[in-house]
């Protein structure tokens, strides 16, 4: 089961108490649906709960709608339906629409409390609303053709700080909600109180690894520096071997390169405290670089002078 079909699971086990927020639960069906005009109300979706929650609230307003099931290659989509005559003239009535509306818009006259605008939302997500796993992305969307439509939802959305956004992909509108803290406030507000609490954890877990990803770099990283700079005070040590300038330098440097090349993969500071008498950290990185200059030093004066040219 995909996540935005659990959300959608969660929010039909919420019971409408009040018969205007039932109302308001049928009003978004009609708006949300497929059509919703003098010809009727018709909703397809691929959750049967959905549909049988459809016709529970228009029975509850006393309109009687169909459910037909229908095969497809994809699945079996369940469509909710209301198309006798005497029926969506009821419909119309109680949603003060004339179904010959030229645009269809949401009518403000239909929400009577505060929570009938949070029903119609949560219903509307029930018909066409869509949301991403939380352990892939932070994505909640509602779809639909009707611009106006789309554009009163963002409003709404807006209203009730949940900061929605809107754009249009393949010819549908699209109303949709990215910040993941906006997410878990407005599943909340739908009823689905246990998904944002399963986004809460997801963002927890997403938190600690990538902190935990980035100490696990910035450690290599510096592992890294440090083999790259103890390789390079061997090669140093090594230059000045061969060349016999080794036993020219102040006996604690001499030590020093003993100690290294003795210990070539000891960390500085276990290192120091192998010298005698121990020096610390900073000590010995000092005492390195000295030996380091000392090899570059040699090099220089070791290059043949280059010629110059005379015209």
């Amino acid at each position: 089961m995909s996540f935005s079909q659990e959300v959608k699971n969660e929010i039909l086990r919420h019971r409408i108490s009040k018969s205007c927020c039932n109302m308001a639960a049928a009003y978004a069906v009609a708006c949300f649906g497929k059509y919703f005009d003098d010809r009727g109300v018709v909703l397809q979706t691929e959750n049967e709960g959905v549909a049988q929650f459809a016709q529970k609230v228009y029975r509850r307003c006393g309109i009687q709608g169909n459910i037909l099931r229908k095969e497809r290659p994809t699945g079996a989509v369940f469509e909710f339906s209301i198309k006798e005559p005497d029926e969506i003239a009821r419909m119309l009535e109680l949603f003060c629409h004339t179904g010959k509306e030229p645009t269809l818009r949401i009518r403000p006259e239909n929400f009577k409390c505060q929570k009938c605008m949070q029903t119609f939302i949560a219903t509307a997500f029930l018909c066409c609303g869509t949301m991403t796993d939380p352990e892939k992305s932070y994505n909640l969307e509602f779809l639909s053709t009707r611009h106006y439509l789309s554009q009163q939802l963002e409003a709404m959305l807006a209203e009730h700080d949940f900061h929605p956004h809107r754009a249009l992909r393949k010819g549908a509108n699209t109303v949709y909600v990215k910040a993941a803290d906006h997410i878990e406030d407005l599943l909340t507000f739908m009823g689905a109180g246990g998904a944002a609490m399963r986004i809460m954890d997801q963002r927890l877990y997403n938190e600690m690894r990538n902190k935990t990803n980035r100490l696990s770099n910035c450690e290599t990283a510096n592992m890294g520096k440090s083999v790259q700079a103890a390789v390079q005070v061997q090669l140093a040590i090594e230059r000045l071997q061969e060349a016999g300038a080794l036993a020219t330098l102040p006996e604690a440097l001499r030590q020093t390169a003993k100690l290294r090349m003795q210990y070539p993969d000891l960390p500085l500071a276990k290192l120091a405290l192998k010298l005698d008498p121990p020096v610390s950290k900073a000590g010995l990185s000092h005492r390195l670089k000295r030996i380091q200059e000392a090899a570059r030093r040699l090099e220089e004066s070791s290059s043949p002078e280059k010629e110059s040219d005379h015209v």
